[in-house]
């Protein structure tokens, strides 16, 4: 019996035969009968094993020479064993039977798996024929798109390069272009700075001779001044002397005059010379000047000689040339880059006094530029640090040219009549119109029209601020020429002569307390420090006498901002403000010295007076 279980036929194990006796095989012929059931296994395993064959790797052909298979053998042996069978009984028979049918079907299996691996090698070789054809023409078409995609890059390396020639090219060209405008522009700076060297050389050579012609002139005025000196002195004195009898004798009747034709309505001018001279003790019923005595004596002196240095300014005809106006440019810009710190205003105060020694230009005419362009810097608010380091400024050119200070108070005094202190009361028969009031207090006209009463407070604040912090500017080892004693002698003044309104309201809260986004003593600090009990005095006189009257004005006139005066000045002797030490009062560091004091090549540089009367008639003959 065959076995169904495996791919290859095991060996026979000797059985029983079925359905066949032994006797009955011995008396009849073999017959061999194979079930359905055994044929559908051997197809089974057939294609088992030509599925297992194709899946064998090629190899070679092999030959079955051990088995010899021929149709005389098989018919032999048949002969052989029908006598072997004959006489060895149905058994042997049957068993030889049995093995020559196993040996057939053995060669028949052979021959079938020789053939499967036959196809199949047929098939690995067409395949492995095909396989190789594809990676030929993969390897093919590779080398082909590897040539085009070479010839590609080499041609967009060749753009590239011949581009970025063309760039270099084009920027080089750029550059020597620009190269060649520099040359040319340098060329013609050069040929301008040469041909403007040359103007001005000549233009230097046509000033000295024309200074020279206006020294010579000046010393031939010069001599015939020094004569008229002497005798206008005199002149001065006498009138001065007859001036005074006559405003002591004349202010009764000029009070008398005012009231007359106020109540006749009738128009008059006034001038503020006229009103300096018709006014005695500041209090006068009717009268419209309200100021002391000596501060208008001393007002009226230094205008007029503000007045004297102004007019031999314009003499010289100066304000036209252009070259005195860039020295004027020279000193507001020191003056606009003072700070408060030590080392600027050493650098500032030798920076001034170098332009006050300017030969081009006589030294009063120096002095003068300087006030006005100190004065003009504080039209508007400046910071407290700017404001006390330009008071050390002042202090330190006034100790070196005396006559310096009165021309400074005295442009103080043009531009804000409350710096004297003083004030000038409104009336319909002193004033054409409410203009001609405003104009004569200080207002300004613009574009035809007076300013608010706003901008004519401010800038009265910054012209009192700069006042404030002049006169409690200390400086180590120089004396300040209107210091501290002038200003008690300003707060004595103001208390004992100007009436409580909204001018002289924030006159005196500027003139104690600096405000800058908080509120800082100014002047009060100071006093306060020096005077201790009688500045208390003062601040209590004020807090039951000007405050009161203060307020009552405000009552009447419904002024918001003499109501906002009022309550800083309330404020500032309530929580005794004028402890606290303003900022800005010490620079930065420490207090000035002597060592910042410019040093002297020249001992006659910067001409030290004995005195202010000697040095006021000493510069003047300059002119």
């Amino acid at each position: 019996m065959l076995s169904s279980s495996s791919k290859f036929p095991i060996p026979f194990t000797k059985r029983e035969s079925r359905g066949l006796s032994i006797v009955k095989m011995a008396l009849t012929a073999f017959v061999m009968r194979v079930s359905d059931d055994e044929m559908e296994v051997f197809e089974r395993e057939g294609e088992v094993e030509e599925v297992h064959g194709h899946s064998l790797v090629p190899g070679s052909r092999f030959a079955c020479d051990e088995l010899y298979v021929s149709d005389s053998d098989d018919e032999s042996d048949l002969h052989d064993q029908c006598h072997l069978m004959d006489k060895a009984g149905v058994a042997e028979d049957a068993f030889f039977e049995l093995t020559r049918l196993h040996q057939l079907a053995v060669k028949v299996e052979v021959r079938n798996q020789i053939s499967a691996l036959e196809i199949d090698l047929m098939h690995e070789k067409k395949k492995s024929a095909s396989a190789i054809v594809r990676v030929e023409k993969y390897v093919e078409s590779r080398r082909e798109m590897d040539r085009k995609l070479d010839i590609q890059y080499q041609r967009n390396i060749a753009e590239a390069l011949d581009n970025h020639m063309t760039a270099v090219q084009r920027d080089h060209e750029h550059r020597s272009q620009i190269e060649e405008r520099r040359i040319r522009n340098e060329a013609a700076i050069e040929e301008a700075r040469k041909e403007k060297a040359l103007q001005e050389e000549k233009l230097r050579q046509e000033k000295a001779k024309a200074e020279a012609k206006v020294k010579l002139e000046l010393v031939a005025k010069k001599r015939a001044e020094e004569a008229k000196l002497a005798a206008l002195e005199d002149e001065r004195r006498a009138a001065k002397e007859a001036a005074e009898r006559e405003a002591i004798e004349t202010s009764t009747r000029a009070a008398s005059e005012v009231a007359a034709k106020e109540s006749t309505g009738h128009h008059i001018d006034a001038s503020l010379g006229s009103l300096n001279g018709s006014k005695t003790d500041g209090q006068l019923s009717g009268s419209i000047l309200k100021a002391a005595e000596n501060a208008l004596k001393l007002e009226q002196e230094r205008l007029q000689k503000y007045k004297e240095f102004e007019e031999k300014t314009k003499a010289l005809g100066l304000s036209s040339n252009k070259d005195f106006q860039r020295h004027e440019q020279q000193f507001a810009r020191r003056i606009r880059q003072i700070s408060g710190t030590k080392e600027n205003v050493r650098t500032k105060v030798n920076e001034l006094i170098k332009l006050f020694n300017d030969p081009l230009y006589p030294q009063p005419i120096n002095v003068a530029v300087f006030v006005k362009k100190i004065v003009s810097y504080f039209e508007v608010d400046q910071p407290s640090k700017v404001t006390f380091a330009c008071g050390h400024v002042i202090v330190f050119i006034t100790s070196q040219v005396p006559y310096a200070m009165d021309l400074l108070l005295a442009e103080l005094h043009r531009v804000c009549i409350y710096t004297v202190p003083k004030h000038i009361s409104y009336s319909k028969s002193a004033f054409k119109s409410k203009e001609d009031y405003y104009k004569m207090i200080g207002y300004r006209e613009e574009n035809g029209k007076i300013e608010s009463t706003e901008a004519y407070l401010k800038r009265l604040a910054c012209y009192m601020k700069l006042y404030a912090a002049l006169v409690q500017t200390e400086a180590e080892g120089i004396q300040n020429p209107h210091g501290l004693k002038e200003g008690w002698a300003w707060l004595a003044r103001f208390l004992n002569a100007l009436p409580a309104n909204v001018y002289t309201g924030v006159a005196l809260e500027v003139f104690l307390q600096l405000k800058d986004f908080s509120i800082l003593q100014m002047a009060g600090f100071a006093l306060f420090r020096r005077y201790r009990s009688q500045f208390r005095k003062i601040l209590k006189n004020i807090s039951g006498s000007f405050l009161v009257a203060l307020k009552a004005q405000g009552e009447k006139v419904k002024e918001p901002k003499l109501k906002q005066v009022t309550g800083n000045i309330q404020y500032y002797i309530e929580k005794n403000e004028f402890l606290q030490e303003p900022e800005g009062w010490k620079l930065q560091g420490s207090l000035l010295s002597g060592s910042m004091v410019p040093e002297l090549d020249d001992p006659q540089s910067y001409h030290y007076p004995s005195n202010y009367s000697r040095s006021y008639q000493q510069y003047s003959s300059y002119y």
